[in-house]
């Protein structure tokens, strides 16, 4: 008799526990609905744009030319003609096409692609009167996630891309100033980083990346754990003028960041696209694999505090942030740099710096409202 009043017990509240973790899934489900067609119901009451649109399609991702005729039907729905097309090549990148699209007297710019073409595009269109708009087609899609542009709805960026919701937003460049090439400056939206980072990066398998998207970077970070650390003189400047200078310091990478989202983590928990700094961070292991594991586990304390520096537990591994307009590095050795993903090579001197406010962004959500809440240009 006992056990069966032990087991109707247990029954009784394994129901209760079911019921209450399906309440609280129908109330995410339902909150994220009301949401969605909030924001669904702002960005077409926006006011459309009579201007000029400018498409800069990267040809080589999934479905391009199901995307391109896509957006050749949205646009003829919305009476929006003749807009220019133009593929990048391998000879062409995103700043030649944008360049092109702004001489023939295109308003807005829009990059169709990933995060490597929506920087590139950007590099064109910071500093003019043309504003950028996206259409995430890539692996990973940071851009986009960090601005709030949806990443699985077409019809959704595209109704951003053609109404009145603007913000200005910083860029940060990064300068290989032992480079030889002639295109050493490098805008970049994301994080910029020397060393680690952009080791993993350089070693990621793109076929494994098409796959099973950004997990393919552990595959890369896996390869480089033994590595050796990298040494130098880092001088960070602040707002007010002040030099953060650190001699013969010892690190695994130097990230600069515009934003500090990626999948899973936060690597700079306080970035910010329009507060004219970038954030800095140096992040440093020691005892091997422990090292390691304590990084991570710094990664996600941040994550989940929202607070610079990794967990105080930690005692192998290290995690130094600091906001500053600029920072330059003068390293023993050479060491990879990569801006937004992409790798620039080796180099021994770089510099870092914020350019505040330069770029144009048609975003779904905006600072600036009017009275009725609708979103409106920020100039």
């Amino acid at each position: 008799m006992n056990n069966e009043i032990m087991r109707g017990q247990i029954l009784l509240w394994a129901a209760v526990c079911i019921a209450v973790v399906l309440f609280i899934i129908s109330v995410v489900w339902i909150r994220h609905s009301h949401q969605h067609k909030r924001f669904v119901s702002q960005i077409t009451q926006r006011r459309a744009d009579p201007v000029d649109y400018a498409f800069i399609i990267n040809p080589s991702k999934p479905h391009a030319e199901e995307i391109r005729q896509h957006i050749k039907n949205f646009c003829s729905a919305h009476s929006i003609l003749n807009p220019l097309f133009i593929d990048t090549l391998l000879t062409k990148d995103g700043y030649a096409c944008a360049k092109e699209a702004i001489a023939t007297g295109a308003h807005v710019i829009v990059a169709c692609g990933g995060d490597g073409t929506v920087r590139t595009v950007a590099n064109a269109v910071a500093e003019t009167n043309c504003a950028l708009g996206v259409i995430p087609m890539g692996t990973a899609n940071l851009f986009a996630r960090n601005v709030g542009i949806p990443i699985d709805n077409i019809d959704e960026a595209l109704q951003i891309v053609i109404s009145h919701g603007s913000r200005r937003i910083d860029m940060g460049h990064m300068v290989l100033s032992d480079s030889k090439d002639p295109s050493r400056h490098h805008g970049f939206l994301l994080i910029s980083g020397i060393g680690f980072d952009a080791a993993m990066i350089n070693s990621t398998n793109p076929v494994l990346k098409k796959h099973i998207g950004w997990m393919a970077y552990f595959a890369g970070a896996v390869k480089h754990l033994n590595a050796r650390h990298h040494r130098g003189t880092i001088i960070i400047r602040q707002r007010d003028g002040r030099i953060l200078e650190s001699k013969e310091t010892i690190f695994r990478t130097f990230l600069a960041g515009n934003c500090g989202k990626i999948p899973i983590i936060s690597l700079l928990p306080q970035a910010d696209y329009s507060d004219g700094m970038l954030d800095f961070a140096l992040l440093n292991t020691k005892a091997g694999l422990l090292g390691w594991t304590s990084l991570a586990n710094d990664m996600f304390y941040q994550t989940i505090s929202h607070k610079p520096g990794g967990s105080p537990l930690n005692f192998n591994s290290d995690v130094k942030e600091t906001q500053g307009v600029s920072a330059e590095l003068f390293l023993d050795e050479p060491a990879l740099a990569q801006v937004d993903g992409d790798i620039l090579g080796h180099t021994k001197h770089v510099i870092i710096s914020i350019a505040q406010r330069a770029l144009l962004v048609r975003v779904p959500v905006s600072p600036l409202l009017d009275e009725t809440g609708l979103m409106q240009p920020i100039s």
